[in-house]
């Protein structure tokens, strides 16, 4: 579904009437990443690879990677510091925290659990699993507790530590991910404004395509597997479509469009995106080069630092576009306020 719906509200006649809806957008944004970076000169010692190669195939230049002591809900709780002063709100401002992640460091308790109690937070928190669409995917879950009045202030996070499960033997999936945290404080703003479209879909018949088994008996107990090829394929033909599909569910075109921010997964699947919706480069927002894929903090990271680089200014449509493992795919439209 791709329309925002009103809460339906029992009169005194027992008649069902329709509420009208509050429109829903970003008011504050905040991102961190570990201070370590991991080059492609060296995973040129780790694994049979070169810079290169790394470039040419996926854009990498390098990613950051934790340190002893850092973990994914120090990263999310720095983005979320982060996003709050953005927004000119305190924790006990929150009415919910939702983690987007694939990668939490304990089955439970929950990483939004976590942070709520770093942040002084009295409020639910839950996690959101859709891979790399996730932060999407809970921004828009968000967006429905605004839209029906039921709550005014949530927050959104996209954190991932994907070094904890990455194969640095396997040239294939090493080269590819980092570790990072992005946050977006999700209010009321004007309407016209805020989250005019979106668009979510799964096919978990491709499920085996990108996945990370978990063995709980084994020593290295998780380990990420991709069929680089056909992910590449479903990601050229999705990533397009999706956001296509949301920018119609507002009567709206690629040629509408002031900035992309896609997920950070590949330059050439980027581009592609670009190509779908005739756009050129310079309206999209690329920064995979410095952070190689986290996974679903990717699209928050990269539109924390398009805000801090003045690419979006008030008015702007902007574009949100993930895929991921699921095989999931999201986007939203957005009118900046």
């Amino acid at each position: 579904m791709n329309v925002l719906v009103p809460r339906a509200a029992v009169e005194s006649n027992g008649q069902i009437a329709s509420k009208t809806l509050v429109q829903a957008g970003i008011t504050g944004l905040g991102h961190r990443v570990p201070d370590r970076i991991l080059t492609n000169a060296e995973l040129e010692t780790l694994v049979e690879t070169s810079d290169e190669w790394i470039r040419d195939r996926t854009g990498i230049e390098e990613r950051r990677i934790v340190a002893p002591g850092e973990n994914l809900a120090s990263l999310c709780e720095a983005a979320a510091r982060s996003a709050l002063e953005n927004a000119g709100l305190s924790a006990l401002d929150l009415d919910l925290i939702i983690v987007a992640t694939c990668t939490p460091e304990n089955l439970f308790p929950s990483t939004a659990a976590q942070v709520q109690n770093a942040l002084g937070a009295r409020c639910g928190a839950f996690d959101l699993e859709a891979a790399c669409s996730g932060f999407v995917y809970a921004l828009i879950c968000a967006s429905q507790f605004i839209a029906t009045g039921t709550m005014k202030n949530i927050l959104v996070i996209g954190g991932e530590v994907m070094s904890r499960y990455v194969d640095w033997t396997d040239r294939n999936t090493c080269i590819l991910f980092g570790d990072g945290a992005g946050a977006a404080v999700v209010s009321a703003v004007e309407d016209g404004f805020g989250i005019i479209g979106f668009d979510l879909g799964a096919d978990g018949s491709g499920g085996e395509l990108l996945h990370c088994a978990v063995r709980p008996t084994e020593t290295n107990n998780a380990q990420i597997f991709q069929n680089g090829r056909e992910v590449y394929k479903f990601a050229v033909e999705q990533m397009g479509a999706t956001a296509v599909r949301a920018l119609e569910s507002c009567g709206l075109s690629g040629e509408d469009v002031d900035l992309l921010v896609p997920h950070q997964a590949n330059i050439r699947i980027i581009k592609s995106a670009a190509k779908r919706l005739k756009m050129p480069m310079e309206k999209v927002f690329v920064n995979l080069q410095k952070y190689g894929n986290t996974s679903a903090a990717t699209i928050p990271i990269a539109l924390s630092e398009a805000r801090q680089s003045n690419r979006i200014q008030s008015g702007d449509t902007v574009v949100l576009v993930g895929f991921g493992a699921g095989l999931t795919w999201a986007s939203a439209v957005l009118k900046w306020s």
